[in-house]
């Protein structure tokens, strides 16, 4: 079990620095191959004489900002000692995706053949990484998505050592899990955490710490009570007390729709956290 394909959506935004940092510690830590492929940046539409926004929103691009894109990531690389992976065959690499730019549809497409997506977190301002482009490989790839923070990996620059499961029961989560597995069994700490209020039907945090032991993986299950925050906040409060350098979720257990007007954990996750996560649909 690995994670040896690591695709990386690059562009120019505000996060992108903290994106490849993630992307890299990530790559290191796996032995990954990490490939570069440039989106189409998004800009808003306008019906004439409207402030009515057209959907989908337009995507445009220049061979410019392609090659801008692409050569910031193969600078990063090379300053970080990453070799290309034709000089590296084992071990971290790199390598690009030639062609033109791909917009968000066209990204998650091509990340249905890799093992895990590295993107930013989504920002407020049109400068920050793109809720639309995180959102299209998490519902249209098949395959998880790792969101980098605005901060990058944790300081001691580990991924996966000190992991949280964010335990709601739902078949969301118990995806994301088993897409996790590789990074499980060699995690040092695993906690599933359960926030009383934030579930729905399922198995126990303890039944999947037996379900996991049976893989060799061991883990302890807590349920906390929110305490007057959102369930949101007492997962993230609980991953920060606990050290975790990486939380595992399942994505929009409730609807997107629902989750805009009334909120929702993954949503508070997308725009809160800190530490990189692991989200699948």
């Amino acid at each position: 079990m690995a994670m040896k394909s690591v695709l990386v959506p690059v562009e120019d935004n505000e996060g992108m620095q903290a994106t490849l940092q993630t992307a890299l510690a990530f790559g290191r830590r796996f032995g990954s191959c990490m490939e570069a492929v440039a989106t189409l940046p998004l800009i808003d539409n306008y019906i004439v004489g409207e402030m009515v926004p057209l959907w989908p929103p337009a995507q445009t691009g220049t061979a410019d900002s392609s090659r801008d894109a692409l050569m910031l990531f193969e600078r990063f690389m090379e300053e970080n000692g990453v070799q290309r992976r034709e000089r590296a065959p084992e071990g971290p690499s790199w390598t690009v995706r030639d062609g033109a730019l791909l917009g968000d549809s066209a990204v998650a497409a091509h990340a249905r053949v890799f093992d895990i997506t590295v993107v930013g977190r989504p920002g407020a301002g049109a400068a920050g990484p793109r809720l639309s482009l995180l959102e299209a490989v998490l519902f249209e790839s098949g395959r998880p998505i790792l969101m980098a923070p605005p901060g990058g990996p944790p300081e001691r620059g580990a991924i996966g050592e000190t992991v949280l499961i964010a335990w709601n029961c739902s078949t969301e989560t118990a995806r994301a899990v088993s897409m996790a597995m590789p990074i499980l069994v060699q995690a040092r700490r695993i906690r599933i955490l359960t926030v009383e209020g934030a579930t729905v039907p399922g198995p126990s945090g303890d039944e999947l710490v037996r379900r996991l032991r049976l893989d060799g993986v061991e883990a302890d299950a807590v349920t906390v009570q929110p305490g007057g925050r959102s369930q949101g906040e007492a997962t993230l409060d609980h991953a920060a007390s606990f050290g975790a350098d990486l939380i595992i979720k399942g994505a929009y257990t409730q609807s997107r729709l629902r989750q805009m007007i009334f909120g929702g954990v993954t949503s508070h996750i997308l725009s809160a956290s800190t530490v990189p996560v692991l989200f699948a649909h």
